[in-house]
């Protein structure tokens, strides 16, 4: 295909992820509607200012995403849906992106990064692993062949986590005068957990990162990891040159105070304070209903907590958002079941005509989840393993009267936050448990002063910095 537009307008930064900015649906009557996302990417790049030229390089994700490609003709996305930014979308043959998000990056790079194989049985890489391994390298081709399309000379791409670890080697045998960056934004496995995959797949996952001139990471720990992994796979020492770079994500917090305090959130705040009833504590936590996230493993030690501590029967109201997650896949399904279950369970055991001990919401709402965050006592962040959880970052920010937050020292949020935070191992339901007893102990001044200092270290990197700082490490700029 030939490239967009013309060698004038070629981009001179790219953003490459599975996900844009912008997602399509089509409507009844055929037209399409265009909703346009937020987050660290979108921001960042709106943060280049618009004298420079840039391209998001992105995957049609549905039917109205494909339908907008073709209405593009393969090109640029229409501006007014974008928001002005430039994005070409591209329409990945259906089974081959299916094979390749869902097969290999969420059901095999997912699960190796988060430790979450139940061995006995799994991981099984057989003729169908490298059936979908193909399609996972034809994904990343296709990603390599329209950033080298797009790119102008020497420009600066910035690819985007686990979905296109192969696309930076692919990218530098086509256009080896770019600057390339690779960015995590999962944790990155140790190397006896990373050596499940076969080593020809693991070395070609380690070689493909390698091709790009830095590979960041939101921790040093993650980054530890990697090259511990290149160490014990390809050899002693990084062979390829790549610098190793670690760029903190913090909360947006202007965007979070503004839109925690519009009028929907309000109206959720006065619904949520009646499902919780008056004078009554509230254990807070957002999540997806993601393996990695423990949502099960929390719920088991809030009983234990109602177990243990009698006293707060009644008094204590769990308040746990799990909204669903990856639902096209069986063992995703099976989790946001056992999630119902216990939280059924623990209702139907503890609760009393007066007192809903578990609230539990699993329609996603923004409004709602902000609400919660501001009415939060103690905010669970539990995770068995995430690469940073913002979660963990933005309750503090937004929180009315401070709150406390426990927190799984497996998130990646624990290296700037676990000094003010109750620090728990997430499989740990008794010490869990002891935690939450203790942070609802608090004392209002000491909660208070705790989440002035959380919310100054989770608003220490906003995400445009975090994003320009991964751009000026990579083009050699002074900060």
């Amino acid at each position: 295909m030939a490239s967009s537009h013309g060698a004038a307008e070629k981009a001179q930064v790219l953003v490459a992820s599975n996900r844009g900015p912008v997602s399509y649906q089509v409507r009844q009557d055929g037209s399409l509607h265009a909703r346009r996302g937020g987050g660290g990417l979108v921001s960042g790049l709106s943060a280049i200012g618009p004298d420079t030229d840039s391209v998001w390089v992105c995957a049609a994700l549905g039917d109205g995403d494909r339908a907008a490609v073709g209405r593009a003709d393969g090109g640029l996305l229409p501006a007014g849906d974008t928001g002005g930014q430039r994005v070409r979308m591209l329409d990945i043959d259906a089974a081959v992106h299916a094979d390749a998000y869902n097969g290999i990056a969420n059901s095999v790079l997912w699960f190796v990064h988060h430790m979450l194989y139940q061995t006995p049985l799994e991981p099984v890489f057989d003729a169908e692993f490298r059936r979908q391994w193909a399609a996972y390298r034809a994904y990343n081709q296709a990603f390599a062949e329209a950033l080298a399309e797009e790119a102008a000379e020497g420009a600066a791409v910035l690819i985007q986590d686990y979905h296109l670890a192969l696309a930076p080697r692919m990218l530098r045998r086509l256009r080896p005068d770019l600057r390339i960056g690779h960015f995590s934004h999962t944790p990155w496995a140790p190397p006896d957990y990373f050596r499940l995959l076969p080593d020809d797949i693991a070395a070609e996952l380690l070689t493909g990162i390698l091709g790009a001139d830095r590979a960041a990471f939101l921790t040093r720990r993650w980054a530890d990891a990697f090259t511990a992994c290149c160490h014990a796979v390809l050899g002693p020492g990084i062979p390829s040159g790549t610098r190793i770079g670690v760029h903190g994500l913090g909360a947006d917090a202007d965007f979070l105070r503004e839109r925690a305090h519009r009028e929907d959130v309000a109206e959720r705040m006065a619904a949520l304070r009646e499902e919780i009833g008056p004078g009554r504590r509230a254990i807070v936590r957002v999540d997806r209903t993601e393996l990695s996230k423990n949502i099960v493993r929390g719920l088991l030690a809030y009983r234990q907590l109602l177990d243990d501590h009698p006293e707060w029967r009644e008094r204590v109201v769990h308040v746990a958002f799990a909204y669903p997650s990856r639902q096209d896949l069986a063992v995703y399904r099976d989790y946001t079941a056992e999630v119902r279950r216990v939280a059924d369970e623990i209702n139907e055991r503890y609760g009393t005509p007066g007192w809903t001990p578990v609230v539990l919401h699993v329609k996603d709402d923004f409004a709602r989840s902000l609400a919660a965050y501001r009415l939060a006592d103690v905010a669970l962040v539990n995770p068995i393993r995430d690469g940073m959880n913002l979660v963990a970052k933005e309750v503090p920010v937004v929180s009315d009267a401070g709150c406390a937050l426990v927190l799984s020292r497996e998130a990646g949020a624990h290296e700037e936050l676990g000094e003010d935070a109750f620090t728990v191992n997430p499989y740990d339901i008794t010490g869990t448990a002891r935690a939450l007893h203790e942070a609802l102990g608090l004392p209002a001044e000491e909660r208070a002063a705790r989440s002035k200092r959380l919310a100054a270290a989770a608003t220490a990197l906003p995400p445009a910095r975090w994003f320009l700082d991964q751009l000026r490490e990579l083009t050699g700029q002074p900060s």
